[in-house]
C-alpha cells in the first residue's frame, strides 16, 4: 500500500487550520487579497472601487469597479502559493459583471511507499472559475449573485464541483455607513476524490456573514465588524488536549463569550488621505486556532496598507502572523484600464 496524501494532508490542514466540520473545498474560505487579508480574512460591507471584495459579496460591484483590472498573489508556509486575477466590466448604470479566478499551487511532494521507497514526485492544485453578477436595487441597496466552477487535483485524486454565493449590500454615503449580507459557498461537490466512494461527496463550507463599516465624520477612520459563520455556533477546533484542557478550565459563562468572539472580526482603517489606507484587524478565533500556549504570538493580528498612484494604478500589501515566526504575504496591484486607453 503507498502512502500519497500524507504530506499534502498536513499541508492543507495547517493552510485551512480555522476550517471544521464535515465540508469539501475549504479552501473557498481563504481570502483574495491583500486588503482582505489585513481585514482579517473577510469584509463583506465596505462599499468603494475594489474590486476584489466582490470575491467576498457579490453585491459590492458598483459604478467604480468598471473597467478595473486586479491581481493578487498569496505566499503561504514555504511552498504553498496562491495567485488570482478579476476583472470588472460593467452594462448600464445598474449592471455590473466581474469574471475572476483562484489558482492554489500546494508545492511537490515525495511520494513513498509503507516502507518508506521513494516512488517519485507529485503535486497538489485547486482552482476555481467564477462568473459575478451585480444590480443596483435602489439608490442604496444592491444585490449580488456569484458562481464558481470549483476543481481540486491532488496526485491522481481529483474533483470539482458548483459554488455560489448570494449578497445583498446597504450604503449610506451621508451617514458615512455601510453593511453587507451574504451566504457564500453554497453548492455541493459533484464527485469524491476517490471514483470507488461516490458516497463521500460532502457539501461545501457554507458561510453566512452579516458586516458593518462606519467611518467617523470628523476624523479619517472607519470601523468594521463582520460575524462569519452565523450558521453555526460551536467553532471550536479540538485540535490537541492541551485545547480541549484550556476549554474544559474556562466557565459556561466564558466560555460562550469565547465562542461568541470566534465569530466577529475586528478592523480599523485609517484613510488619511484618497489613495491611502492603513488596516489593522483582529480575528479572535484565527487566534484561538493558532495561538499556542507555550508561546506568545500575535496570531489573530493582520496588518495592511495600500496606495493609488496618480489614479492609475493601485499597490496593496498586507502580513499576517499565523504563529511565531510563521508569517502569510499577500499583495496586490489592481488598475482602471481606462488609464492605459481600455473602454
Amino acid at each position: 500500500m503507498k502512502i500519497k496524501l500524507t504530506a499534502i494532508l498536513l499541508s492543507i490542514t495547517a493552510l485551512l487550520y480555522s476550517q471544521t466540520g464535515n465540508s469539501s473545498f475549504n479552501f473557498l474560505s481563504l481570502p483574495t487579497g491583500a486588503r482582505q487579508e489585513a481585514f482579517g480574512g473577510s469584509n463583506i460591507s465596505i462599499y468603494d472601487n475594489d474590486l476584489n471584495f466582490a470575491f467576498t459579496n457579490p453585491a459590492l460591484l458598483s459604478t467604480e469597479t468598471h473597467n478595473i483590472l486586479g491581481v493578487n498573489y498569496t505566499n503561504l508556509f514555504n511552498d504553498v502559493n496562491i495567485a488570482s486575477a478579476i476583472y470588472g466590466r460593467n452594462f448600464g448604470e445598474k449592471n455590473f459583471t466581474a469574471y475572476g479566478f483562484h489558482y492554489i499551487d500546494y508545492g511537490s511532494f515525495t511520494e513513498t511507499s509503507i516502507t518508506n521507497e521513494v516512488l517519485g514526485k507529485f503535486t497538489a492544485k485547486d482552482m476555481t472559475i467564477t462568473a459575478i453578477y451585480g444590480r443596483w436595487l435602489s439608490p442604496r441597496w444592491s444585490a449580488g449573485i456569484a458562481l464558481k466552477t470549483v476543481c481540486s487535483v491532488y496526485e491522481q485524486y481529483s474533483s470539482w464541483g458548483m459554488a455560489a454565493d448570494i449578497g445583498f449590500s446597504y450604503h449610506n454615503e451621508k451617514a458615512l455607513f455601510s453593511a453587507g449580507l451574504v451566504l457564500r459557498n453554497a453548492g455541493l461537490q459533484f464527485n469524491s476524490y476517490s471514483p470507488l466512494n461516490d458516497n463521500s461527496r460532502r457539501m461545501l463550507p457554507i458561510d453566512l456573514q452579516i458586516g458593518i463599516s462606519q467611518k467617523l465624520p470628523k476624523a479619517p477612520i472607519r470601523f468594521s465588524l463582520t460575524l462569519h459563520n452565523l450558521q453555526t455556533w460551536d467553532l471550536s477546533a479540538a485540535v490537541s488536549d492541551n485545547t480541549e484542557d484550556r476549554m474544559a478550565e474556562k466557565s459556561k459563562a466564558q466560555r460562550g463569550a469565547d465562542m461568541f468572539f470566534r465569530h466577529t472580526i475586528w478592523s480599523v482603517e485609517i484613510l488619511p488621505m484618497k489613495n491611502f489606507y492603513i488596516v489593522a484587524s483582529y480575528n479572535h478565533r484565527r487566534r484561538m486556532d493558532m495561538s499556542v500556549q507555550s508561546k506568545r504570538s500575535v496570531a489573530g493580528f493582520s496588518f495592511g496598507a495600500g496606495l493609488t498612484v496618480k489614479n492609475k494604478i493601485s499597490v496593496g500589501f498586507s502580513v499576517v502572523p499565523y504563529q511565531s515566526g510563521s508569517l502569510g504575504y499577500n499583495v496586490t496591484i489592481s488598475t482602471n484600464l481606462k488609464a492605459f486607453g481600455v473602454k
